[in-house]
């Protein structure tokens, strides 16, 4: 099975090698047919790099590092 991509905006940077990453996803509901927008944060790990608050990120799934980190970040900003 492939690895998903996401790519979104962080949120937090205040945990060691942790960024907080919020994923805002857009669907068509199948009732009212209207564009709706839905978001949800991902806890991601890094090593190294200097990530801000604001900064758009890309993240893939890997195994598990911790309770909460299932995601790596890809490449430096």
């Amino acid at each position: 099975m492939t690895k998903r991509v996401l790519q979104g905006k962080v949120v937090s940077t205040k945990n060691l090698k942790t960024l907080v990453i919020e994923v805002i996803r857009k669907f068509r509901h199948p009732v009212l047919l209207k564009v709706i927008k839905r978001s949800k944060k991902y806890h991601a790990h890094y090593e190294e790099g200097t990530f801000a608050v604001g900064d758009n990120v890309k993240i893939i799934e890997s195994a598990p590092i911790s309770k909460l980190k299932k995601w790596k970040v890809l490449g430096d900003k």
